[in-house]
């Protein structure tokens, strides 16, 4: 990333190293699509959607893209993401190498929400 914190989700992407640009892109399309209310914010140097509470980051790697929801939303997908690495705290790394799954971030993205909007709990996440 370039030496000045982006503040918005593009110019995240227009800092983030060319070889990433086309999965954020295509990522961040999915998401918007997909939560086009929700507040899109940087955190921790990530790309973040909340409504009100976090919904589903992602980020730039030297070799992925990171797509974080949480296990929950993530769990009835798992043998449909087999091909991709799924961190233990929830992290679909979708290799630059790889096609983006798009119908299932779409589904995963969509569990999240439901999640997230079933959730009375504030503490959640």
């Amino acid at each position: 990333m370039a030496s000045k914190r982006p503040k918005t989700i593009p110019e995240y992407i227009k800092a983030a190293p060319e070889e990433s640009k086309a999965h954020l892109t295509r990522l961040y399309a999915i998401l918007r699509g997909v939560a086009p209310k929700a507040e899109e914010t940087i955190k921790w140097g990530m790309p973040f959607f909340v409504e009100p509470r976090f919904l589903f980051a992602f980020s730039a790697h030297k070799a992925h893209v990171g797509f974080t929801s949480s296990n929950d939303a993530l769990d009835p997908f798992r043998d449909k993401l087999r091909d991709y690495e799924i961190t233990k705290t929830g992290i679909l790394k979708i290799p630059y190498n790889k096609p983006i799954p798009e119908n299932l971030i779409k589904k995963i993205a969509k569990a999240r929400m439901r999640i997230v909007g079933d959730r009375n709990d504030e503490s959640f996440w």
